[in-house]
Formats: structure tokens, sequence, C-alpha cells
């Protein structure tokens, strides 16, 4: 009787020792290709902001001015809410969306007749948007698509926004009725911030008691504190869920809580603030703008990101840079003014 031949095969012992090397090689792995998705939605990020500091200087080029954040007659309240378009609604034809830009009327509530009709407002704008944004989804009203969200502010200055009864603005670059020229830019346009990262769906409050002044230069964590004890009593927009928390989900609204960012605070600072045993991370809108006809806006809205440590931002002459969220406060608001003979620079 011939010899039975054995099988070549894996013990159970060696099938066990390559599934361990396998796991082992997968857990090296995956934070690698984490990181490396990662990097290129920042680079992504990175051609958007370019994107937008070029459509900005493409309209100063057209109007021979910079776009304002919106228009409002001073000493008038709007006669609907959303009375008039921010930056993003006019840049539209210089980041290649002219189809959206014919259909809408940039002087008329975004949220009112033809406007509405359009449909532009619920609309993704895929430059507006960062790919690392968690919340990439319309923001609902009565159950129906309201408007889309963005992920990119413009320098609506370090505190002080808006008068409405003098028409005066802030130091930053875009407020009510700007107007302004480069050449009032006197920082000088690389040195001074044109859009910065936020984050969709922020938790927000509004109009609150007139905080008045010029903020402090205190450190992040004091400064963090005291805009939060401003917000208590205000109106708050926030809540559980996503739908609730509405700070930057409207990309035609002129408003600094919805298309801007201040320099009151450093990039990611948290500031806290407690609602139903729930601690939420908020921005500060005094008043909003063009609601009273005398009551002037002061706002910390803050640069947020989720790439870590640092945000994407843009300066006026279309250059883009990362900035660490441990910069120097004062160093980041002189970024933020466009007149005040700071010698800021990008870190």
């Amino acid at each position: 009787m011939p010899p039975v031949a054995k099988r070549a095969g894996f013990s159970l012992v060696e099938l066990l020792v390559v599934i361990a090397i396998i796991a082992t090689l997968t857990g090296l792995l995956l934070p690698a290709v984490q990181t490396g998705r990662e990097a290129a939605r920042r680079m992504s990020c990175m051609a958007n902001m370019k994107q937008l500091g070029l459509a900005v200087l493409g309209y100063e080029s057209s109007q021979r001015r910079l776009p304002p954040s919106m228009r409002h007659t001073p000493g008038t309240v709007f006669a609907a809410n959303n009375g008039s378009w921010g930056v993003h609604g006019r840049i539209l034809a210089f980041v290649e969306e002219s189809g959206a830009a014919v259909k809408v009327d940039l002087e008329q509530a975004f949220d009112q007749g033809p406007n509405a009709a359009s449909g532009v407002p619920a609309i993704k704008i895929p430059v507006f948007l960062c790919p690392s944004e968690t919340n990439n989804l319309v923001r609902t009203k009565n159950g129906s698509p309201f408007s889309y969200p963005h992920t990119y502010g413009f320098n609506a200055g370090t505190w002080f926004v808006y008068d409405p009864a003098t028409g005066a603005g802030g130091d930053g670059v875009f407020f009510p009725n700007s107007n302004l020229k480069i050449g009032q830019v006197s920082d000088g346009i690389s040195k001074t911030l044109c859009a910065a990262e936020v984050k969709a769906f922020t938790p927000y409050i509004r109009n609150t008691p007139d905080p008045g002044g010029i903020f402090p230069a205190t450190s992040p964590p004091a400064t963090a504190a005291i805009v939060a004890g401003l917000a208590a009593g205000g109106d708050v927009k926030l809540g559980p869920d996503t739908n609730s928390c509405t700070g930057h989900t409207e990309w035609p609204d002129g408003r600094v809580h919805h298309t801007g960012f201040t320099t009151t605070l450093p990039p990611n600072t948290r500031v806290p603030f407690l609602r139903d045993g729930r601690e939420y991370d908020i921005d500060y809108n005094s008043r909003q703008e063009g609601t009273r006809g005398s009551v002037k806006t002061f706002a910390a809205i803050t640069s947020r990101s989720f790439h870590a440590g640092v945000v994407d931002a843009v300066l006026l002459d279309g250059s883009v840079h990362s900035f660490s969220e441990g910069i120097d406060q004062a160093v980041w608001r002189a970024l933020g003014t466009r007149a005040g003979a700071e010698p800021s620079r990008p870190n």
C-alpha cells in the first residue's frame, strides 16, 4: 500500500499568527489613510479659499469697490427679516455661478418672493464649503429645504460691526454699505484678512443688551468667558439637534453671524455656554444688523475649522495661509483690521 501524501496547509496556530499580522498592519495603515484623506481635504479647502479671494478681487476690479456685507438704509428697519444678500451672493458670477447670480435680486430678502421661488438659497455652492465640514446638509424650515450652509466667513473686523443710525462700520473689510476701495486698506492687503473658515450650524446667541465699547485685550479664555456672559439673556439659536444651531447656515444672508467672522477671539477658541444641561461652543451677535434703527452691532464670531490645530484663511491679496489656533490674540486682531497700523503678519 503506497504511503499517503501529506497535504500542504496551515496549522491553526500559523493561521492565527497570519490573522494577527494582518490586523496589526491594517491598524497601522488606517491612520495613514485617514491622514492622507485629511491632507487632500485641506488642499481642496485652501483651493476654495484661493478662489474666494480671487473672486473678491475680481468684483473689486469690476465695480471699483470691495463688496459690502449687505445694503441697509441708515435709520430704517428691514421690512423683511433677511433684508439683503451678503458677500457670497455678490461674488457668484466670479466663482463660476452666473446661472445662480441671474436668478436673484441682491437687494431683496433672500427668502421672499422671486428669490425664494428661484430655489437658489437652498442650492449647495461647492466652493463655499470645506470638504472636512461634517454638517454638509441643507438647513430645513417647517420641514422644507430653506438654505444651504457655508464654511467661509468674510472679515467683519475685531468687535464693532455696524451703527444703523449713522451708517458707520467696523474696522474690518466687509460691513453694511462698506463701499471700500483697495487703497483704503492702509494696513496693506497682504496683512489684512479677507475670509477665514467657520463651521456650519454653529450655535449662537443674538439680540442682547448693548455691550458697547472696545473689547478688552485679555487672554483668550478670559475673553471667551466675557462673551459667554454677554450672551446670557439673549435670543438663543441653539439646541440638541443640528437644525436648531443655525449660525452660518444661510450663505445668502449678509449678517455677520451667517456670512462673516470677527477676530475678537483667536481661531478655534471655545466659548462655552451652558443651556439646559448641555454645553455649547457659541458665537455672539449683540444685534442683528438692520432690525433696529439705532442699536449698534457688536459681534464675536469665531473662526473655526475641522482641521486639527489650524484654520485656513485667505488674505486680501489672494494668498492663502493656515493660522494656528495658538496665534497671539493681539496679532489675530491686527490681521482683522484694515487701517490699524499694527505690525501684523501671517504666522
